[in-house]
């Protein structure tokens, strides 16, 4: 009988990628699943200056760090809300300014260094247990991190495939979406994404023991309720004008298929459970800029299906 712990949408934030980790031995779970978007979005430069000190900015406030000890904590606290803090001279911000691509170089670099890292981390921790680890990158995450994901020992890459999660039950998982405003890495048609999701189901799947990992909630699930935008991408009414945005594709292969669970994420607002028709959807939502993961357990058995379920904040 697994005992699944979901989590999604960490966006390279240190402390819930820990978390996620302990989350095994916490919730005494035998399979933890990352849904996607696991890599940050921005560089945090702390800047020396002239007499030895460091300054550094985090949403628009700004830092004075005396002491090597401040400006390590600093690091710490950027990392947490999922942001790449480095040490840089003036020499290097007037290089970066004059040339963004050298910007871009440097954060894909410091990605892969931090993702490389947080492997290691995984070997550590899940070292002396059986617990199998799965992630899939969102539509987030640049297709550079496959690479290192597939390097790791304990932690497998579980995009496009089927995988056990023992007890006679699988899970197939894509961190693609449909279209967003943002044009991010994985993004595709709705059509495309059908094709993608229909390329893992395979005629001898049961679906009574299937858990479907798809980063993108089903549409007008009430799992995939966002602000509304307007042309320039601002929030419209303060954010209480909520529109779906989830996937038509998504919602299709599981009113299709019925799979016994489906897990989603990629709309952090979006924390709830939905039926549509057997299958229970799960959105675990996001936390990650304060540094909470939230997440969800779900305990499946062959003659229950679904044993028992629960959304979790930690």
């Amino acid at each position: 009988m697994p005992r699944l712990f979901f989590a999604t949408d960490v966006h390279g934030s240190e402390i819930c990628w820990k978390k996620f980790l302990n989350a095994g031995k916490f919730y005494n779970a035998d399979v933890l699943v990352l849904g996607g978007d696991m890599t940050g979005k921005a560089l945090v430069p702390i800047q020396q200056q002239s007499d030895g000190t460091w300054k550094g900015v985090l949403l628009q406030q700004e830092f004075l760090l005396a002491t090597e000890a401040e400006a390590q904590e600093f690091e710490k606290r950027i990392a947490s809300r999922g942001y790449y803090p480095f040490r840089a001279t003036a020499e290097m911000m007037r290089e970066f300014h004059a040339d963004p691509k050298k910007v871009d170089a440097f954060f894909n670099a410091e990605m892969l260094r931090v993702l490389a890292r947080w492997m290691e981390l995984a070997e550590t921790r899940l070292k002396d247990t059986n617990i199998k680890c799965f992630v899939s990158p969102g539509n987030d995450d640049d297709f550079s991190v496959d690479e290192v994901i597939k390097r790791a020992s304990r932690v497998k890459l579980a995009e496009g495939i089927s995988v056990d999660l023992g007890g006679g039950f699988s899970m197939i998982s894509t961190g693609w979406s449909n279209s967003t405003p943002w044009k991010t890495h994985r993004e595709a048609s709705e059509e495309d994404l059908a094709k993608r999701i229909e390329a893992m189901i395979t005629s001898d799947m049961d679906m009574q023991k299937m858990v479907f990992n798809f980063h993108c909630p089903p549409y007008g699930s009430n799992l995939d309720e966002a602000a509304m935008l307007d042309e320039n991408l601002n929030v419209v009414d303060a954010g209480r004008s909520l529109v779906p945005v989830g996937s038509k594709a998504v919602r299709d292969a599981i009113l299709k298929y019925q799979p016994l669970v489906s897990l989603h994420g990629h709309i952090h607002e979006g924390k709830g459970t939905a039926r549509l028709g057997k299958t229970l959807a799960i959105n675990a939502g996001s936390l990650y800029e304060q540094g909470v993961l939230q997440g969800a357990i779900v305990e499946l058995d062959p003659k229950k299906g679904v044993k028992s379920y629960q959304l979790t904040t930690g």
